[in-house]
This record gives C-alpha cells, sequence and structure tokens, in this order.
C-alpha cells in the first residue's frame, strides 16, 4: 500500500473508533470507564490520517517518480468501511456455550449480608449465583428474587438464563449460569433478554465446560425485554 491508501484506512479506522465511543456501541466491546481512551486513540488516528494525507497530497516543487502498488491494497479499506456502517453484537449464547461459568470461590461467609428490602428483589446473575452456591442460599431463602440476563441453552437442551461479564473487555469475558427450573417455562428462543422471578431452588449442576457449579432458580414468572444499555455485568 502506498502512504495515501494507509492514510485513508487509518482515517476510516479512527472514525469507527470515535463512532463506538461516542455512542453506546462501545459498551458491547468493553467497559465504561475505558470510553475516555477510545476517544483519545480514536481523535489521534485521525489527525495521524489527515497529517499524512496533507503531507501526500501537498503539491511540491519537486518532480518525482511515481510508484504504482498493487491496487488490490485498496481492497483493505473493505473492512474498516464495515465496521463503520456494521457494528458486531455483544457476546451471547454462542460464547456462553463455549465457555465455563464465571463463578468463583467466596473468601468467607461474611460476604454475603442480608438482601436489600425490595419485593422482588433485584440481583445480578454473579450475586445469585455466589449466594445460591456459597452461602448454599440461606440470604436468599423466602424471598422472590429478579434476575435479568439472556436466554442460552444447556447441555440437556433445556433453556439457561446468562450474562457475560468483563474483566476489561470483550476477549476477556465469561459467562455467569444459571439454571431455570419449576412449572413456568422459559419460552424465549436463544439470545432474548429476558426477566425471570423467581425463588431460590437448592438444585445445583456441573458445567460441562469446565466443571464448575451451575445454580438454579425456581422460575414463577418471567418476560421479555429489550437488550440493557450495558449488556455486561
Amino acid at each position: 500500500m502506498n502512504r495515501q491508501a494507509q492514510a485513508v484506512v487509518m482515517l476510516l479506522f479512527g472514525g469507527a473508533v470515535l463512532k463506538a465511543g461516542l455512542t453506546d456501541i462501545h459498551l458491547r466491546y468493553v467497559k465504561e470507564g475505558l470510553r475516555p481512551f477510545l476517544l483519545i486513540a480514536g481523535a489521534l488516528l485521525v489527525v495521524a490520517a489527515v497529517m499524512t494525507l496533507y503531507h501526500e497530497l501537498r503539491p511540491t516543487g519537486d518532480a518525482e517518480h511515481a510508484h504504482h502498488e498493487p491496487r488490490v491494497g485498496w481492497l483493505l479499506i473493505l473492512p474498516v468501511i464495515g465496521l463503520l456502517l456494521v457494528s458486531p453484537p455483544a457476546l451471547g449464547s454462542y460464547a456462553a456455550g463455549q465457555a465455563g461459568t464465571a463463578l468463583a470461590g467466596a473468601s468467607s461467609e461474611s460476604e454475603f449480608g442480608p438482601l436489600p428490602p425490595g419485593d422482588p428483589v433485584p440481583l445480578s446473575l454473579m450475586s445469585y449465583a455466589s449466594r445460591a452456591v456459597f452461602d448454599e442460599g440461606r440470604s436468599l431463602s423466602g424471598r422472590n428474587l429478579r434476575l435479568i440476563g439472556f436466554v442460552s441453552t444447556g447441555p440437556d437442551g433445556r433453556p439457561l438464563l446468562a450474562r457475560i461479564t468483563l474483566a476489561c473487555c470483550a476477549a476477556d469475558g465469561r459467562p455467569v449460569k444459571v439454571g431455570l427450573t419449576g412449572a413456568v417455562t422459559v419460552g424465549a428462543p436463544a439470545d432474548s433478554w429476558v426477566q425471570v422471578i423467581g425463588r431460590y431452588h437448592r438444585r445445583v449442576d456441573k458445567d460441562p465446560v469446565n466443571n464448575a457449579a451451575v445454580p438454579y432458580l425456581e422460575v414463577t414468572d418471567w418476560q421479555r425485554i429489550p437488550a440493557p444499555r450495558k449488556p455486561y455485568e
């Protein structure tokens, strides 16, 4: 590629980064706290591209020899244009099925205080799973609970509730999985976002991917909801 083509690719890529950083699209890939760094990186790419184009296209008094690079190099622009026009979705049921649950051990029982007031009590999937497994459901018993996640399919073909947790970005995302049981069946297709109301159930299975614990929730009610602004926990 010549410098002009390189600058155009850099300009388009910087524009794609700025577009993601200025909208909620970046929440599909990184934590919200990294937004300022995306904006700075995108701006630097755009400035560098503009300066390169200015240097290459400005008229000069000296005659220069023309260098003819293969035109196929311009095809590298197509993936970058795709980033501008089409934004890949957040990680969902496929990623959840390929990775083991991210449920980690608790250091002591003192980590699990009483639930806040409310009926139902809103809980993250990680909070519910940790309390159900490591606290053996003591802090959950007798309470109506509300969990939000996307529908995934378990190894037995039954629906699971899942959500991806991030340490930094989507590249290190891992799922938290909660099995669903009871007389009420969640009938939404995979990748549908749902709000589930239910109670603690003592059933715990093993994730076949990493042999970690997957707790269950006894479902009493559920409904489909729009995808949340922040898809990750």
